[in-house]
């Protein structure tokens, strides 16, 4: 959540930053309100400071032997009463505006980073870096081709049980989605991540705090009967851990590693990733969140984007590092480097992780708060997938595919799974 005091004091930087984003607002009717805002505020101290004068002033002629029935003070009381009314009245109206200016600021995202490159769209991305050697060849299969034969995925079944968009593992598929879950916990644990394993359900609150309501309340799954949502990603409860605390600053870089299921509606609504484990509606994902000092968040940025490529070095699979651009942030994000593996079977480049810093947005949002000498401060937080387990998985099943239809594990993920090898299995 933006800063009122912007509004208030700087609007330009707002209109500015949004307009990096392709985002062209008016804030003319925001800046109204607060002046509205202000004016009753100032309005209700005076008056609430001559209602305390008056309540001064009866008590002393009481002391002083005045008649509590005399006409004087039954004049004051009712002087004081009437105040009292007025300042009620004027309450109501500052809750009413302040509910609708906390409505507008809510649904406005973050403000880009100055470091960010400029522009519109994924093409306007920067690389940064790269590692490993992408494998190129024509003749290379597709994710869901070398799963189909080696009958690890049923999609059709899938489609019986619940819709589109979900798909079951079977055999050896199952096995190396455990296999990838627990191999990328204990690498975060080792290092220094503390595991988390939150509910799958969240409220509303959680999902308002992280960013995700109300800006995206038609992509995601809601309870009929209570006011529970299904967590698109663990990012959500992880920033809800701490909400409405001061964390002591002594606890500080808090880092948590979490794996969850996560649903999303919005899946394959951009008619792309149609088959396959890219886009599902509902998907493994490890996730890895920090709190930490403001004045540490770049430096947690680049060292949580640091632990999520350490998962793909350790599977062997060809990545880069993308700085993403003002016109492709996500809305709760300040910044955001993106890890893109390498799939030879679709000859590109795919997302596996967004690693972003959200500065103090969700922490505003969430009221989440260090004490720093004497002064309060919001915390900062950054998110990153570490990684998303069904595109981890398509990554291994291209980049180690054989001539045979088997596909070579990375070693690192061996002891895990317990065979060097995924082989053809006889489909049910």
């Amino acid at each position: 959540m933006l800063d009122q005091r912007l509004l208030r004091e700087n609007p330009s930087i707002i209109i500015d930053g949004l307009k990096s984003r392709g985002i062209n607002i008016d804030l003319s009717t925001l800046e109204k309100d607060d002046r509205t805002l202000r004016k009753l505020e100032l309005e209700r101290s005076e008056l609430q400071a001559e209602g305390n004068l008056i309540g001064k002033e009866v008590g002393k002629k009481i002391k002083d032997g005045l008649n509590p029935l005399s006409d004087e003070v039954v004049l004051l009381r009712k002087k004081g009463n009437e105040i009292k009314h007025k300042v009620s009245e004027i309450e109501t109206k500052e809750k009413e505006i302040s509910k609708k200016i906390n409505s507008e600021l809510l649904s406005l995202p973050n403000l880009p980073s100055k470091d960010c490159p400029f522009g519109k769209s994924e093409e306007n991305n920067l690389e940064l870096r790269s590692w490993g050697i992408p494998k190129i060849d024509q003749s290379k299969l597709s994710h869901w081709e070398i799963a189909d034969n080696l009958g690890i995925i049923d999609t059709e079944r899938s489609v019986k049980i619940a819709k589109s968009r979900f798909i079951t593992l079977f055999s050896q598929g199952a096995r190396l989605e455990r296999a990838l879950i627990n191999f990328m916990l204990d690498l975060h644990i080792s290092n220094g991540y503390k595991e988390v394993l939150p509910p799958a359900l969240v409220n509303s609150a959680s999902l308002t705090g992280s960013g995700q309501l109300p800006k995206f309340a038609e992509e995601s799954f809601k309870c009929a009967e209570d006011d529970l949502w299904l967590t698109p990603t663990a990012e959500v409860p992880l920033a809800s851990l701490h909400r409405d605390e001061i964390i002591p600053l002594e606890k500080l870089p808090i880092k948590y590693v979490a794996y969850s299921p996560c649903f999303r509606r919005e899946a394959g609504s951009y008619g792309k990733d149609t088959r396959g484990l890219i886009r599902l509606h509902q998907f493994n994902k490890v996730e890895l969140f920090w709190f930490t000092h403001p004045e540490e968040s770049q430096k947690a940025h680049e060292q949580i984007t640091k632990d999520a490529e350490a998962v793909l070095k350790a599977l062997e699979l060809p990545y880069r590092v993308i700085d993403l651009c003002t016109g492709d942030l996500g809305f709760s994000a300040f910044r955001t480097f993106d890890l893109e593996v390498w799939l030879p079977g679709a000859n590109t480049y795919r997302e596996i992780s967004s690693c972003s810093t959200c500065n103090d947005f969700q922490a505003r949002r969430s009221s989440i708060r260090i004490k720093d000498g004497k002064k309060t401060k919001l915390v900062h937080t950054l998110n990153g997938s570490g990684l998303a387990i069904g595109r981890t998985m398509a990554a291994i099943l291209e980049n180690g595919q054989q001539q045979d239809g088997s596909v070579i594990l990375p070693k690192a993920l061996v002891p895990y799974f317990g065979e060097t090898h995924l082989t053809s299995k006889q489909k049910i």
